[in-house]
C-alpha cells in the first residue's frame, strides 16, 4: 500500500532525521519520503513552490510526519497553514515530537493534528513507533484523496 503515499518528515534535527528514515527502512517504507528542516520549507513545499514545484518529484503528502519545535515557522503554524488551505485541510498530520507538555498536545488536537506522538529516547523505541505509524496509517488507513493543482 505504500507506492499509494508520499510521506513529507518536518524536522529540524539531523539525528532525528537519521533515526526516523532508518527506522522506516526497517519497516519496510517504501513510499516516498521528503524531508524539509523548517516551517518555512514545509509551506514551501506543500505550495509546491520554489525548489518544490515540480509535483512529479516533490508530490503532495499524503502524510506529513510534524515537528512542533522547528526553526522559523513553528509546527503549529505549519498545521494551522495545512487547516486553512482547502487542497491541503484533509492532509493527515502525525505530530512527532519531544513534547509531552499536555499544553502542547492540546494545542496540536485544537489546531488540527490526526495523531500526536512523543519521539521515544531509545532508537530501538523508535523503530517500534515507526513500524506503528506505518501499519496504521500507511497500511490500515484509507486516507482522502490528495488533489493535484489544476
Amino acid at each position: 500500500m505504500d507506492s499509494d503515499h508520499c510521506i513529507l518528515l518536518v524536522e529540524d534535527s539531523a539525528d532525528d532525521v537519521k533515526l526516523l528514515k532508518r527506522a522506516m527502512r526497517k519497516a519496510a517504507v517504501s513510499c516516498p519520503v521528503h524531508v524539509v528542516a523548517d516551517g518555512d520549507k514545509a509551506i514551501e513545499y506543500l505550495d509546491g513552490a520554489g525548489a518544490y514545484a515540480d509535483r512529479h518529484a516533490f508530490p503532495l503528502p499524503t502524510l506529513v510526519l510534524l515537528d512542533l519545535k522547528l526553526p522559523r515557522r513553528s509546527g503549529f503554524e505549519v498545521l494551522e497553514y495545512l487547516r486553512a488551505h482547502a487542497m491541503l485541510k484533509k492532509t493527515i498530520v502525525v505530530v512527532l515530537t519531544g513534547s509531552s507538555e499536555s499544553r502542547d498536545i492540546a494545542n496540536a488536537y485544537t489546531r488540527g493534528a490526526n495523531s500526536y506522538l512523543v519521539k521515544p529516547i531509545k532508537p530501538g523505541q523508535m523503530d517500534h513507533l515507526v513500524n506503528r505509524v506505518k501499519e496504521y496509517w500507511l497500511d490500515t488507513n484509507r486516507p482522502p484523496p490528495v488533489f493535484s493543482p489544476a
